[in-house]
């Protein structure tokens, strides 16, 4: 396992100082084993552990290449702005794909966050964000059905919760309570990301509410696949 780490040690130096341009072959497994004076499975294994963490990809039958990781979006977590806006002021190829809108089984953390009494149902809306084709990001909404009652059915159509809810006349959001963690996906994560389970996600839990009336409009939840991201705090 040292020797691997070794390896992968000395191939992310030379990615990152720019020996390795993106699309540049890296040296075959043969060779990573010659230079390192370790057996050739101990280099496969390295390669993989860096195909997992998205710094190469591999061509059948010709080898591995590193990959382009230039594409890191600059993730601001202090404004009002919804994400789609903030996405498409930067000038990205941007899309948002509604997955689900369903009811929750009681979950005190959030009924308290929204100041509603068990006997209030509240849905949960999941939309992917999809940014120059790739999955960035899992964003989900936990909203009131006795601050919005026809979630049931207009929450199967949602892609943007900003223009839903400046559509029922909230048009002051405001972000608080927000927190950060870093989390490993889960597998139905890891298949909507496109991800490894070795590819960390900022987990950001944050309260929306009505800047004018100060109505909880939201709890959401979103996950964003930290590899993707510069951070502007």
């Amino acid at each position: 396992m040292t020797e691997e780490m070794d390896i992968m040690d000395h191939l992310i130096a030379s990615i990152q100082s720019g020996k390795y341009e993106p699309d540049d072959k890296l040296p075959s497994e043969n060779e990573l084993a010659d230079w390192f004076k370790v057996p050739r499975i101990t280099a496969r294994k390295a390669y993989e552990r860096l195909q997992e963490l998205g710094y190469i990809y591999s061509k059948q039958g010709k080898g591995s290449f590193v990959q382009d990781r230039n594409l890191r979006i600059p993730l601001v977590l202090n404004t009002d702005k919804s994400f789609s806006q903030k996405i498409l002021e930067l000038g990205y190829e941007y899309q948002s794909k509604n997955l689900y809108c369903e009811p929750i089984e009681f979950n005190n953390k959030i009924y308290e966050a929204l100041g509603v009494g068990e006997e209030i149902r509240v849905f949960k809306v999941g939309r992917l964000r999809i940014i120059d084709g790739k999955p960035i990001a899992l964003h989900i909404s936990y909203v009131p059905e006795s601050v919005f009652p026809d979630i049931e059915h207009a929450g199967k159509a949602i892609t943007s919760i900003y223009q839903y809810y400046h559509s029922h006349g909230f048009h002051r959001i405001q972000s608080q309570g927000t927190t950060l963690r870093l989390a490993h996906p889960n597998k139905y994560e890891r298949e909507l990301l496109a991800c490894s389970s070795l590819v960390p996600l900022l987990v950001l839990e944050s309260e929306c509410s009505d800047g004018d009336t100060g109505v909880a409009l939201e709890f959401s939840r979103t996950m964003y696949r930290a590899d993707m991201y510069t951070y502007s705090i």
